[in-house]
């Protein structure tokens, strides 16, 4: 799926804000406060001296339109491999190990057309996804504690039916995911364009954030963790 222009306008207006807030370089606070880097391609590292990423800081030191220019740098390799490593895909959801007694959930739309994953017409498709997931982590990592989560999706109703109770009751707030698309996600409807609305608001309340405290309070959404016990998630499978 490619982006659309607008998500990466975002977090390029937020990183020149955090600028001049917390008096850091443009190039730090592109690195540290946006989805940049993982989204051209370059892992999760974050190495500030990838070459790829020193190119794309030195364009940007010679362009007079920073949007168009990074917009042009993210579609040179627009389908590259973003998705963090996991051990099982099953539709939108995929799992990967959280140390040696956990998983943790991991969603991305892999719907084909014009319907959003999360409507009430996919909710058992859906959960037919989870249930073939945790039959294979059953098979892999029997011994598996706990399931947990990190996203700003938490937040919605929506996706929260599609998860025993326990674990959608169990969100907490999480700060600081200011690289990843746990938080930057909630911009993008599922064909990749951007909420209007959402941007509207996010906008409007980083011109009025003062403060390099509580950044995230300018986002619509923040991340949520969840956590409960795997047994709750075959139980409620039938597993």
């Amino acid at each position: 799926m490619i982006f659309a222009k607008e998500f990466f306008d975002l977090q390029l207006a937020f990183a020149q804000h955090v600028c001049g807030l917390l008096g850091i370089s443009l190039d730090r606070a592109l690195l540290e406060y946006t989805n940049l880097y993982i989204r051209f391609g370059l892992g999760r590292e974050l190495d500030a001296n990838d070459a790829v990423w020193r190119a794309y800081l030195a364009g940007l030191r010679t362009t007079a339109d920073v949007g168009g220019y990074t917009y042009e740098f993210y579609l040179r390799d627009a389908e590259a491999t973003t998705a963090p490593p996991t051990l099982g895909r099953f539709g939108c959801f995929s799992w990967a190990c959280e140390g040696d007694e956990a998983i943790r959930l991991h969603f991305r739309n892999q719907e084909q057309g014009d319907v959003s994953p999360l409507s009430n017409g996919q909710s058992d498709a859906r959960r037919a996804e989870l249930a073939a997931l945790f039959a294979h982590a059953q098979s892999v990592v029997g011994g598996v504690r706990t399931v947990l989560g990190i996203s700003w999706l938490y937040n919605l109703e929506a996706y929260r039916r599609l998860f025993p109770p326990a674990y959608g009751e169990s969100r907490r707030v999480i700060r600081a995911r200011f690289r990843g698309m746990s938080l930057w996600g909630q911009f993008l409807n599922y064909r990749g364009d951007i909420k209007q609305e959402a941007a509207r608001q996010f906008l409007s309340a980083l011109a009025r954030q003062s403060s390099c405290c509580d950044l995230d309070r300018c986002f619509p959404f923040q991340v949520l963790t969840t956590e409960a016990p795997i047994q709750r998630f075959y139980a409620f499978h039938g597993l």
